[in-house]
């Protein structure tokens, strides 16, 4: 009897060999082919007696009769990317700085309320002469511009003088403000020692003081151009528009710092390399905009001492930062020129170690340290403030290291963190795991739980977005990664009509979770059809796995007894 049991546990499949006794399929005799084994879920509603068409036969399981198959998933159970050459990553620790927080962001105390009521005839003079300021300025500015349409070339003479009249009001502007004087230390380099200067950058009122002092050419997003008024000013000073996200564009800034810098009929250029705002407290890595044309540079530092007022525009709209200045019997502003530093000339010296020398100068200068933030953490806090999170410092994961080891772009990291946003974190910014395999479509299983033990680094049962992208980062950019896309899509597709179909998908998903729900696999069909017409090509597949990379583990089936070379699916793709 228990022969006979052990006989009815095996699949029925027809012999290879006809009716040949001593060709039968067991286990010490596997098929030499995948073998596709008929078991209906009596979950799915199905009943027993009903043949299933080919619809139904998504939710059936395909298994391979192989033992070295079992053995190679069991090696990787715990390491779910082992076979793509992974032995885990280093979470790089977690970071409890924010060097965007502005520390005042509500009106505290008694003291505050009583000096805002005493200032609120004192706030109406300095409208006025804000506005008064604002309409001369504006007026000199359109006048200076004014038939000038070789803004390649330097400004002339005369249309400089007219600019001298705007420079001057913005120290009115300054002064309403409560800027009423500003305490200096050092003097500009002449412009043929350092035709570059550098600075941190605090507040709006950064650029409104150097324009004043200096008059420069500075770097800018593009979107400044539409500013009311500043637009006008900026393109005034000839800026050098540039996207942060596109790589050509900061190519040409790069190219117009080096064309400019290297004559003396430009006024000196003006970078803020940390590329954004941040509270003072901190500095954050340096962009190479102002490093690479490898001139002499100026470091200068700004700093806003304060007892009640953080005038820094950190996490606090600008409406309610202006209104706050204009409430201040005096803003306290100090500007430091440091000595010019210039590019190694016994040998040749990077714009990375160039940046880093300057970086150090300016903070000790300011007596902070200088972190790993870029200005794709802000945008990463950006994001997380969007989608109505309260706590910001969770989602600041320290780019500058994370894009050093996995090139990962700014907009990659915020692609992932809207991801890890749907996973609805708590308010410590965690994820638990059945929010995690919800929303990467995964059911509960042995596999999902791998993946998730794979990410969960710390072991805690939670997982931070810090874990979470450094985890994506890893997969996505291992060398074998492109490969196993490749291998991954050409072993689901039977028909090898170059898509795939919702039977063909189902037939592979299912090996690594079995007894998938029709709806389950219908959820997870969808999140590959990118561009939703009902199959699945090969860039729709490849374009979900890197933004998902993560799911490449479902598909380790095809790779266990694949030699996945890199080289050579580059080879194939040339």
């Amino acid at each position: 009897m228990a022969a006979a049991a052990t006989d009815l546990s095996r699949p029925l499949l027809p012999s290879s060999a006809g009716n040949n006794p001593t060709n039968t399929n067991s286990d010490h005799n596997p098929p030499s082919q995948p073998q596709h084994i008929i078991t209906i879920n009596n979950h799915m509603g199905f009943p027993q007696s009903e043949t299933p068409t080919n619809q139904d036969s998504i939710f059936l399981q395909t298994q391979f009769r192989f033992e070295s198959f079992d053995d190679g998933l069991s090696r990787n159970e715990e390491n779910p990317y082992g076979v793509l050459g992974s032995d885990g990553f280093y979470p790089l620790g977690l970071t409890t700085v924010d060097p965007f927080r502005n520390q005042t962001p509500k009106i505290q105390g008694v003291y505050e309320w009583i000096k805002m009521l005493v200032c609120v005839p004192i706030v109406l003079l300095r409208l006025v002469l804000f506005g008064l300021c604002m309409l001369i300025g504006y007026v000199a500015t359109k006048t200076a511009l004014h038939g000038w349409k070789n803004n390649q070339n330097p400004m002339p003479r005369w249309r400089c003088r007219v600019m001298y009249i705007t420079r001057l009001c913005t120290r009115g502007i300054l002064f309403s403000f409560g800027y009423h004087w500003i305490k200096r230390k050092g003097k500009p380099a002449p412009r043929e020692t350092a035709p570059i200067l550098v600075s941190n950058h605090v507040s709006y009122i950064d650029p409104i003081f150097f324009f004043y002092e200096l008059s420069p050419t500075i770097v800018a997003s593009e979107s400044h151009d539409s500013m009311p008024f500043v637009g006008v000013i900026i393109r005034a000073m000839q800026v050098i528009y540039v996207n942060r996200l596109s790589y050509q564009s900061r190519k040409h800034a790069v190219n117009e710092i080096k064309r400019r810098a290297a004559s003396n009929r430009y006024p000196r250029v003006l970078l803020f390399p940390e590329g954004t705002t941040t509270n003072g407290r901190q500095l954050i890595s340096f962009q190479l905009g102002a490093f690479i044309p490898s001139y002499p540079i100026q470091p200068v530092v700004v700093r806003y001492p304060h007892v009640h007022f953080d005038q820094s525009w950190g996490h606090i709209a600008l409406a309610t930062l202006l209104y706050r200045m204009f409430m201040q019997f005096h803003n306290f502003m100090e500007v430091e020129y440091l000595p010019v530093i210039s590019p190694a000339k016994h040998q040749k010296e990077s714009a990375a170690r160039f940046a880093e020398r300057t970086g150090r100068a300016m903070a000790s200068a300011l007596n902070v340290v200088q972190t790993h933030h870029t200005f794709a953490d802000y945008a990463l806090l950006s994001k997380a403030a969007e989608a109505g999170q309260e706590n910001f410092s969770p989602f600041m994961v320290e780019m500058a290291k994370i894009q050093k080891l996995y090139h990962l772009s700014s907009s990659e990291a915020v692609d992932f963190l809207e991801r890890f946003l749907a996973m609805n974190p708590d308010s410590s910014g965690c994820v638990n795991y059945q929010d995690f395999i919800r929303v990467l479509r995964l059911k509960h299983s042995r596999l999902s739980e791998n993946i998730f033990g794979f990410v969960d680094v710390n072991k805690n049962g939670l997982i931070t977005f810090k874990e979470f992208l450094v985890a994506s980062a890893h997969v996505l950019k291992l060398p074998l990664f492109r490969r196993a896309c490749e291998v991954a899509f050409n072993e689901s597709d039977e028909d090898k009509d170059r898509y795939l179909s919702l039977l063909e998908f189902g037939g592979s998903t299912s090996l690594a979770i079995p007894a998938l729900a029709m709806n389950e696999i219908q959820a997870l069909f969808e999140m590959f059809d990118i561009d939703g017409d009902g199959r699945i090509n090969e860039d729709d597949f490849a374009t979900c796995l890197r933004r998902n990379p993560l799911l490449i583990a479902h598909f380790n089936h095809h790779f266990i007894h694949k030699d996945l070379d890199a080289e050579s699916g580059l080879e194939e793709m040339v």
